[in-house]
């Protein structure tokens, strides 16, 4: 039996191991032996990619290898190039969070909203976020250990994070996002990229 990448959503999981075309049968939820052999394999190819690209701290690892493969190579990439350009200037940086599921999305959602505590962080409800579908990724800035909040690092390391493929959050107009990147489809929209990955890629 591998490691459970999402124990609580099979369903979450299975979509995402058929979008990596490591897991090719019905999309039912059942964690049986196709969806335990898809999800090693899932490892195996996770595993070389960080032998191949270079490992980080252990929040880090955790969190890239919950992103679709393709993604990870991207996401590693980037967060290499982040800490390079941080070097210099003593602080650090680490991917603190990945993929996250509908409800995970949709807990982070109800935060700061119908009295629930903390800070409104997202307008995405599950299913509306590209961290959903394996996709994107969060870097927090670390000075001294401390936690960069403030964007001011944050821009000023994006030229270096925009490795080729990859989208930097704080450029959106609307709803700049400062530490968020992701991997995007040329022209595909979000509601497009759902549809996608609730079929497994198989849409």
């Amino acid at each position: 039996m591998s490691h459970r990448l999402f124990p609580d959503d099979v369903l979450f999981l299975q979509r995402l191991l058929s979008c990596c075309g490591l897991y090719h049968h019905r999309l039912d939820g059942d964690y049986g032996p196709r969806t335990d052999a898809a999800e090693a394999e899932f490892e195996h190819r996770c595993e070389a990619i960080a032998e191949a690209e270079g490992r980080f701290d252990a929040r880090s690892e955790g969190n890239i290898r919950s992103l679709q493969l393709d993604a990870q190579e991207l996401a590693r990439s980037s967060l290499a190039a982040i800490r390079r350009r941080l070097a210099g200037d003593g602080m650090d940086a680490r991917i603190i969070s990945g993929t996250r599921t509908y409800a995970e999305q949709n807990a982070l959602y109800r935060q700061g909203r119908g009295g629930n505590p903390g800070n409104r962080v997202t307008n995405a409800r599950g299913g509306q976020s590209w961290h959903n579908f394996g996709l994107a990724w969060d870097v927090g800035i670390f000075d001294g250990g401390a936690y960069v909040t403030k964007g001011g690092p944050y821009a000023q390391v994006s030229s270096a994070g925009k490795v080729a493929g990859v989208e930097w959050g704080g450029d959106w107009p609307g709803f700049p996002d400062p530490p968020h990147y992701q991997k995007v489809p040329p022209g595909q929209k979000i509601s497009a990229a759902r549809t996608v990955f609730e079929s497994g890629g198989r849409a």
